[in-house]
């Protein structure tokens, strides 16, 4: 990250523009930094002003307690002015529920594109999240960092034995380091429902994109996306996972930021 601005309570969000044209912002989801985006920054710098950003809390920006999402809105409003005072916004997994959240807000957004957001469509979505923001809260309250992430983990559907071989790797302690922005991730997911009432505020045209390899439930979340909001677009992309490849996900963003 080369800049860095100060957000509405004071915190330095650092921050990297790469490219020409109209802006986009990119924001990363759960345990991850803008690192984790800009390999996509680099596919759409072609033809547009691409924002990547560590969001607060992680990589190489501040954070200022207590958390509220409306602070992270506050970042993009901040970022948004430092890049000329509208943008397009890019939110993947979490990241996508911070977008929606701050198109709802009334931000200068031109459109909005999210890749998989997380949304419990299935039963027993609402007792799983509350569960798990209660078991969350407290492992970090107590400084059990491993075990905030290890929740995390089990909450994405990863398997047993693929967590505890995680947490003999040497990105564990990586892992560790950004743990408690997960409760960060957690409160923009809110009660881990389509929150329909805001996404039905949304003005602007909005595309929700899954991969047709993703569990069938996050394809239904993604679609629920696009059905709430006013001016929804629904794509999937044949072969993808949660885990998409920025040279397949580049042009149908580009496509529809140029529309």
């Amino acid at each position: 990250m080369d800049k860095k601005i100060l957000s509405r309570d004071g915190t330095p969000i650092a921050y990297t523009r790469t490219g020409q044209g109209p802006a986009v912002v990119l924001v990363s989801g759960a345990m991850s930094t803008g690192a984790t985006v800009a390999p996509l920054a680099g596919h759409l710098s072609g033809g547009f002003s691409v924002v990547v950003y560590d969001r607060r809390g992680r990589g190489e920006s501040g954070d200022m307690p207590p958390y509220a999402v409306e602070r992270e809105v506050e970042d993009l409003a901040a970022l948004i002015d430092a890049v000329g005072g509208e943008a397009a916004l890019y939110g993947i997994s979490s990241g996508g529920a911070l977008v929606l959240e701050a198109a709802a807000s009334g931000l200068p957004v031109s459109k909005v594109a999210v890749y998989e957001t997380p949304f419990a469509v299935y039963e027993g979505g609402a007792k799983e999240r509350a569960e798990y923001t209660e078991r969350l809260t407290a492992a970090l309250a107590e400084g059990r960092r491993g075990d905030a992430v290890e929740l995390f983990l089990r909450l994405t559907g990863l398997a047993e034995e693929m967590i505890q071989g995680a947490r003999q790797s040497p990105m564990w302690a990586a892992m560790e380091s950004i743990a408690p922005s997960l409760a960060h991730d957690n409160a923009v997911m809110r009660d881990g429902l389509v929150p329909r009432d805001r996404l039905a505020s949304i003005t602007v045209p909005v595309l929700a994109v899954a991969g047709g390899a993703s569990p069938a439930w996050l394809r239904e979340a993604t679609r629920a996306v696009a059905e709430t909001v006013p001016q929804g677009t629904y794509r999937s992309l044949e072969g993808q996972t949660h885990l998409v490849d920025p040279q397949v996900l580049a042009p149908v963003l580009a496509e529809f930021y140029a529309q």
